[in-house]
């Protein structure tokens, strides 16, 4: 991946034809516009396009009724519109829509409530009892309800107090009843019958008559009701069919008038010329070129991207098959300035290879493969195309270490992990990886500062030129000693390539300071010697822990093997069909646990142990005309 190069474009046209032109660029892809306020705030007799957007706020509310009502509209091509007619249009529609609604919620709670009631006097039916009488009685107080069937034994110890009860309907579990009481009696009757777990059923005023009579009524105003919800819903139909055409042609109006207006933002106004300013590829920009000087008085410019120092120019990244998933992984950090490297590439090959080694297994590997497969194609996660990718990895050191869903009896290995003598290699070659991946990082960094001419950056920096020169005699004196090899690093070495770039290092700032034509030591030399002595030792013991950082590379090859070890040792324990439904779950056991602390932690070295020598990541993304109307909506 890279980042593509870019030509900063100047569109000029009179002020009469804008809406003409934005009509044509507002679906633009590949013109990423600048806000016109970047023009107009620093300069006399320019000026930018304020103007009201009523048009927002009407699709708004259609898609919003749309939403709330469950219409679909149809393709509709857009015309003028008359801003205030179609305001009392929708608002007319609207309330209607919200009438149907209204009348259709309170036909659905009076049937609800009407079910509720006649369910519960069911249990009364042929009880002789007529709820005019009961509760037309200024004197006694009448609660119908239901208990326990266990509570009615009870109320033989309040045979004493002043109330009267009728059971309506038992069983075993519980029991519908009546008491009656006087209005002074009745706090005290209904606290008993409260302990007795008595749950009061309240019958509503409009059931009049007896039992069979209120269900007869109760049943009738259903009925009543269902119709007129079928007819209710017939009316809404036709509402929408006489409707729809028209709503659909303003919602489209609407929305293109909406994207219109809202791009005026970009237009800088100067006289009776207006021009919108923008980037496009090279490609790109030729082509609007050639198009839009066929149009009358129109004019394209198009110059370098750096040529105005107002605007800074995006990032677009040129996208390939391999690297393309693993974008997300950089745009986490932070997007790649114009002028910066773009690290994908690099970050989706050492990534890959680094969660290879980490969950090194032929099978397992698969799987991955199947299921970032699946994830991507059903379900568009992005991260199912890092997990094709990283599967392709984790086989092929699958194949090297002999693993197949953990068993090396499949096919040969060519270098076990748990054997003992190949302990002290593994986290050998995992810290040599490290070694390697921080010397291409900080040649990243060393390139990158020089070509940006940071001249302080690129010569003291521990990510410049001093710190690779310092890192590569250290790890040339660690391999003569450990190899043996005997090659002549004596004491002039150790001044000239350790020594040196350490003091450089610890000079890095008064001499940045002396390079631009700044005084060395501008708050005297003592202050800087202390801070400059404890920022030297985080630097070196940076490297070092940087550098021993990659042994969890090696640590986690041993901790995969010896997972899949102990869910073969369990395996065996259990035996017969058992075995291989512990092998199973044991294989979907360690793909998923270790794979999600894998693929963290090797994004951890990438950020921390690599993003943070070389990457800065102060960009910001290409983002054309029609993606920044999409996003403002």
């Amino acid at each position: 991946m890279a980042i593509a190069k870019l030509k900063l474009l100047e569109i000029e046209f009179p002020v009469e034809n804008v809406d003409v032109i934005l009509d044509k660029l507002v679906d633009s892809t590949t013109f990423h516009p600048e806000l016109a306020s970047k023009f107009a705030d620093g300069v006399r007799d320019i000026t930018v396009m304020n103007v009201d957007n009523p048009y927002g706020d009407i699709a708004h509310r259609i898609e919003d009724a749309c939403k709330n009502h469950h219409l679909e509209l149809d393709e509709a091509r857009a015309e003028e519109i008359n801003v205030e007619k179609e305001v009392q249009f929708l608002n007319d529609f609207v309330k209607k829509f919200d009438d149907f609604d209204e009348t259709k919620r309170q036909l659905l709670e009076m049937m609800d409530e009407n079910a509720a009631v006649k369910k519960e006097i069911s249990h009364m039916v042929n009880s002789g009892i007529n709820f005019d009488y009961l509760f037309d009685s200024h004197y006694l107080q009448i609660r119908i309800g239901h208990m326990p069937s266990s509570s009615l034994t009870k109320l033989e110890y309040y045979e004493n107090q002043e109330f009267l009860y009728k059971v309506f309907e038992e069983d075993t579990q519980e029991c519908y009843i009546m008491y009656i009481t006087t209005r002074n009696k009745a706090p005290e009757i209904d606290n008993i019958f409260s302990t007795l777990f008595f749950k009061r059923v309240r019958i509503p005023e409009f059931v009049h008559g007896s039992v069979e009579d209120a269900i007869v009524k109760l049943d009738e105003e259903t009925n009543t009701a269902t119709a007129y919800l079928e007819e209710l819903k017939a009316r809404r139909a036709n509402f929408i069919e006489e409707n729809k055409a028209h709503l659909s042609k303003l919602y489209a109006s609407a929305r293109e008038l909406n994207r219109i207006t809202e791009a005026k933002k970009y237009v800088v106004i100067f006289g009776k010329s207006a021009a919108i300013y923008g980037f496009a590829t090279v490609k790109d920009a030729n082509v609007i070129k050639e198009e839009y000087e066929k149009m009358d008085r129109v004019r394209v410019d198009l110059t370098p991207p750096m040529s105005d120092y107002r605007l800074k120019p995006p990032t677009k990244l040129v996208n390939h098959w391999f690297a393309k998933p693993f974008g997300m992984f950089v745009e986490m950090y932070g997007v790649p300035n114009y002028t910066d490297m773009d690290p994908t590439n690099f970050v989706a090959l050492t990534y890959c290879i680094l969660f290879g080694i980490m969950f090194g297994d032929v099978g397992q590997g698969a799987m991955l493969i199947l299921f970032g497969y699946l994830m991507s194609k059903f379900k568009g996660f992005k991260l199912g195309e890092v997990g094709v990718r990283i599967g392709i990895f984790s086989i092929i050191m699958g194949i090297i270490f002999g693993s197949v869903f953990g068993s090396e009896t499949l096919i040969k290995p060519f270098f076990v992990p748990l054997k003992a003598s190949n302990t002290m290699t593994l986290l050998g070659t995992a810290v040599a990886i490290g070694a390697v991946l921080i010397i291409i990082t900080i040649s990243f960094n060393t390139y990158m500062n020089g070509k940006k001419k940071n001249w302080g950056e690129f010569l003291f920096s521990q990510n410049g030129l001093a710190g690779l020169v310092f890192y590569l005699a250290v790890i040339a004196l660690i391999i003569n000693m450990i190899a043996g090899l005997h090659l002549p690093l004596g004491r002039p070495f150790v001044v000239f390539f350790i020594v040196v770039p350490i003091l450089l290092m610890f000079l890095k700032e008064p001499l940045t300071r002396k390079i631009g034509g700044y005084p060395m030591f501008p708050d005297g030399f003592g202050a800087f010697f202390t801070e400059g002595f404890f920022e030297l030792f985080d630097v070196l013991l940076t490297f070092i822990t940087n550098t021993v950082s990659y042994l969890r590379v090696g640590g986690f090859v041993l901790s995969h093997a010896g997972m899949m070890l102990v869910v073969y040792t369990l395996a065996g324990m259990v035996g017969g069909f058992g075995y291989w439904i512990v092998l199973v779950l044991g294989n979907i056991f360690v793909m998923v646990l270790e794979g999600m602390i894998v693929g963290i932690q090797v994004l951890r070295l990438e950020f921390y142990e690599m993003f943070s020598r070389y990457y800065e990541g102060g960009g910001r993304p290409f983002e054309s005309m029609k993606e920044a109307l999409d996003k403002a909506k």
